[in-house]
């Protein structure tokens, strides 16, 4: 599909068809992001966003070499895990931000868990954006140059610095697109096109696209439902629904809702088991509502065990005092 004709209710694809529509969700998806610096697209330097990726980044592995990852959020983190863990692979993990998983993690979190991460073998670079990615006499990545002159030895590059919303048909008749990407919708995933709504990664929901799976599933049900007319059960995406766990063995971590306390009149409470790097050290972080009352958001770190019934209050009343929360042992 490359055009969207809203008058004549009808969209064309790239064989020019005229295919008219009832009803239309977009569900374009999103790309891997590749950073604007000079040599991103030289050979050795390769995305991973789908299983052609994934085949390519196989393939170019080489076991006891190092790689650079950029990116050090939830999907960079476990991309360079698993080059370690099942390529063998010696990865150096490039974060903008100064800390790793910003938009999940605090501070005090975020520190927990790079010393988790240098414990287990990865190498990690924070607050530095990437200045250039580096050739050789061949013409192949041989490294990398940050913003503050570090230079990093590698042979593979890999980028998984986040998406970018596949939203070209907002250029070419289809709904307008938020200010960061992705077509603009509503809590129920209606765009300002009648009859036509957006799902998933294409999603900005009031502005915001989520980039994760569970929000996905939700718009998708919610845009289902008003299809075949049935009730829809609360907006897209839930609280609960921005819950992300980082899936490397031995590294404890989550968060959920409003992590970083970003509601009007929120409060936090935070406790912690030794801040010191080491794998006896965890945290956590209860973010509650003015009255501190209804549980809003949580980042925990070495809490796995208190995080099934954590994800299922947000948006409630805290069913017992925090510490049997964290405990595990709360609950109705």
């Amino acid at each position: 599909m490359v055009a969207v004709d809203r008058a004549a209710r009808a969209v064309l694809t790239a064989d020019a068809d005229r295919i008219s529509y009832d009803a239309l969700v977009l569900a374009t998806g999103a790309s891997a992001f590749r950073p604007p610096v000079p040599g991103a697209d030289l050979p050795g330097c390769l995305p991973y966003r789908t299983l052609a990726d994934v085949d390519a980044i196989r393939s170019a592995a080489v076991p006891g070499a190092p790689v650079v990852v950029v990116g050090g959020g939830l999907l960079g983190l476990e991309t360079a895990e698993a080059l370690r863990r099942h390529l063998g692979m010696r990865p150096h993990v490039v974060e903008a931000a100064p800390r790793l998983m910003p938009a999940q993690l605090d501070g005090p979190a975020a520190r927990i868990l790079a010393g988790w991460l240098l414990h287990s073998g990865l190498r990690l670079s924070c607050g530095s954006p990437l200045r250039s990615v580096d050739a050789g006499a061949d013409g192949r990545v041989r490294g990398v140059t940050l913003e503050d002159g570090t230079r990093i030895a590698a042979g593979l590059v890999v980028f998984s610095a986040g998406t970018r919303p596949r939203d070209e048909l907002a250029d070419s008749g289809g709904p307008a697109r938020g200010e960061r990407g992705g077509f603009l919708v509503d809590e129920l995933g209606r765009t300002g096109v009648p009859d036509v709504w957006a799902i998933g990664d294409c999603a900005a929901v009031h502005g915001r696209c989520h980039g994760t799976v569970a929000p996905g599933y939700r718009m998708a049900e919610a845009v289902a439902g008003q299809l075949l007319g049935a009730p829809v059960d609360g907006p897209v995406p839930g609280p609960a629904d921005t819950a992300t766990v980082l899936k490397v063995p031995g590294v404890d971590v989550a968060s959920l809702g409003d992590a970083h306390g970003r509601t009007p009149g929120a409060v936090a409470f935070s406790c912690a088991g030794g801040l010191r790097p080491g794998p006896g050290a965890r945290y956590a972080k209860l973010v509650l509502d003015s009255e501190a009352r209804v549980l809003l958001g949580a980042v925990l770190v070495g809490y796995g065990h208190a995080y099934p019934l954590l994800r299922s209050v947000v948006g409630h009343d805290l069913p017992s005092p925090v510490e049997e929360l964290l405990a595990g042992t709360g609950g109705s």
